[in-house]
């Protein structure tokens, strides 16, 4: 079965990564595990049965352009097709295309101001 058009993850880059996680920590009551970045964690969130629900990162390096707000991601078949077709279609590439965790990411904004997050298979070089 094809994840493709489908939400595949999501998550949350802001400028004071600890303070938001320990937020969610009380009032949603999900613990975390560090996820090494060279200098400074971003963190895995996990419910209480242990499985990673989301992420919480810093907005630094090559995330400094993220939004600080909850960001969809939705599987596309080819990310550069796919930033072509919002920047054609009247959206915004805000970041990106670019490679992140072995696969190919842009965050883009539609026509009415909502932002998402595209993830597809590295295309071949």
């Amino acid at each position: 079965m094809s994840d493709l058009g489908k939400p595949v993850w999501h998550d949350l880059t802001v400028p004071d990564a600890p303070g938001v996680r320990a937020f969610y920590e009380k009032v949603v009551g999900w613990t975390f595990e560090p996820h090494p970045m060279g200098g400074y964690d971003d963190y895995s969130m996990k419910a209480a049965d242990g499985t990673v629900v989301t992420g919480v990162c810093h907005a630094r390096g090559t995330n400094a352009d993220v939004p600080p707000q909850w960001l969809i991601y939705f599987k596309v078949m080819s990310v550069a097709d796919a930033a072509r077709a919002c920047a054609a279609s009247g959206g915004r590439v805000i970041d990106g295309p670019r490679q992140m965790g072995g696969v190919d990411f842009c965050v883009v904004q539609d026509p009415a101001g909502a932002v998402c997050a595209l993830v597809s298979d590295p295309e071949p070089a």
